[in-house]
């Protein structure tokens, strides 16, 4: 990768993650919005639109600090450090655009730190007793963001683990290179490696080795990145335009050129008929914004046909309806996930159907708006993959809307 995309690539990371100021940029607070906000409602300017954002959040952020169990300082189910995670990120986000946060505020990232601190293992792992890639995954992300020194330890530790889950060696050899939930409290059908699980992953790992550079810590041994793209592009609907097998070796449809599924051969958004009566994997939404993030962490050229063709599959199916291929499925995963693959793309507006752009932070900030409850707090009715959760909802959303607050 030459200089100038990896420095664009940190330039935009940085707003991620926290460095160079970009995360915990300052934010007015004030009261409280009305819960119903619709987009007819929704003040002219990008100004007064950041305004309400700001304030959106900073309510969410009260909202998760009345749910944290004060008692061990988890967030709903504590068997999933990850939910704790991202509820901590979230409330660092809303305390940031809130002028510092108020004192319950501050005591629950405390005791939410602690809380993380206490499940860290001796192989590096941050887990309780399952899905150990994942919730190490989420929770070193925490750490980072959290920025205190006594972590830095757990966060090495975290390092070696994620780097040590990479698949190798597989009966599959298509799955080689990805990464999964981890061998503990998982049945053996989930163990191998997924896209979803690849994504959250590799962003832990590219978070820690910036924070490594920050501090200048001596480098260790690295992620084979190169084996990461190869399982990253099998989960692509492009059949021979890498030069690789892409989803399982199958038949692509036009309609799913571009897009990604949840591993090589399956897709949680099933088959399309083609002619003939073959089937061929449907791409998703979720799965897309994650394959694309996946390649940016992976430091490709913007330039890549792989990632131009996941461009195009997004701008083909962009909605905020739903999860383009699942529905409601996942959809505040998908809110997540694109606002952090556009934004670390430094997609400022996305070509869709018809060859107009839309300025999609804007469309999708007015959403979450929208979308709010009266306590401050979003929930999806259709509750896969957890999703009936609101301190997971709300967590996704904070998160997506500190991202899109940076782009109005």
């Amino acid at each position: 990768m030459n200089g100038d995309r990896r420095g664009f690539f940190r330039g935009s990371f940085a707003l991620l993650i926290g460095t160079g100021g970009g995360f915990f940029g300052g934010g007015a607070a004030g009261f409280a919005l009305a819960a119903d906000v619709r987009k007819e409602g929704v003040l002219g300017g990008n100004h007064s639109l950041r305004m309400e954002v700001d304030l959106a959040m900073a309510r969410a952020g009260r909202w998760l600090v009345s749910v944290q169990d004060r008692r061990t300082g988890a967030w709903s189910d504590p068997r999933h450090p990850a939910l704790t995670a991202l509820a901590l990120m979230a409330l660092e986000r809303a305390v940031s655009v809130s002028g510092g946060g108020s004192a319950e505020e501050l005591e629950g990232l405390r005791l939410g730190y602690a809380f993380l601190r206490s499940q860290a293992k001796p192989d590096g792992g941050i887990y309780a007793d399952a899905l150990s890639n994942y919730n190490t995954a989420l929770s070193v992300q925490a750490l980072v963001r959290g920025n205190r020194s006594e972590d830095e330890a757990l966060i090495r530790g975290a390092q070696r683990f994620l780097q040590a889950q990479q698949a190798r060696g597989m009966v599959r050899p298509e799955l080689d290179g990805g990464i999964g939930y981890g061998e503990k409290g998982v049945s053996p059908k989930r163990q191998h490696p997924d896209l979803d699980n690849t994504v959250v992953a590799l962003e832990a790992l590219r978070m820690v080795e910036e924070y490594a550079r920050v501090r200048e810590w001596p480098q260790g041994a690295a992620l084979d990145w190169e084996a990461a793209i190869g399982f990253i592009s099998r989960c692509q609907n492009l059949a021979g335009g890498s030069g690789q097998a892409t989803s399982g070796s199958r038949a692509v449809a036009e309609s799913e050129r571009g897009g990604f599924v949840y591993y090589p051969g399956h897709s949680h958004a099933g088959e399309v008929d083609l002619e003939g009566g073959a089937k061929a994997l449907r791409s998703s939404g979720t799965m897309t914004y994650a394959g694309l993030l996946s390649f940016l962490y992976a430091q490709m050229s913007a330039r890549d046909e792989r990632i131009q063709a996941a461009l195009d599959w997004l701008g083909r199916h962009y909605t905020l309806g739903e999860n383009p291929g699942l529905g409601q499925q996942g959809k505040y995963y998908y809110f997540h996930l694109m606002a952090k693959a556009l934004s670390v793309a430094g997609v400022e507006k996305l070509e869709v159907r018809g060859a107009s752009q839309v300025d999609w932070a804007k469309e999708l900030a007015v959403e979450l708006l929208g979308l709010q409850q009266g306590g401050g707090q979003w929930v999806n009715p259709t509750g896969r993959w957890m999703e009936s959760d609101p301190v997971l909802v709300s967590s996704y959303s904070v998160l997506a809307l500190g991202m899109v607050r940076e782009r109005i």
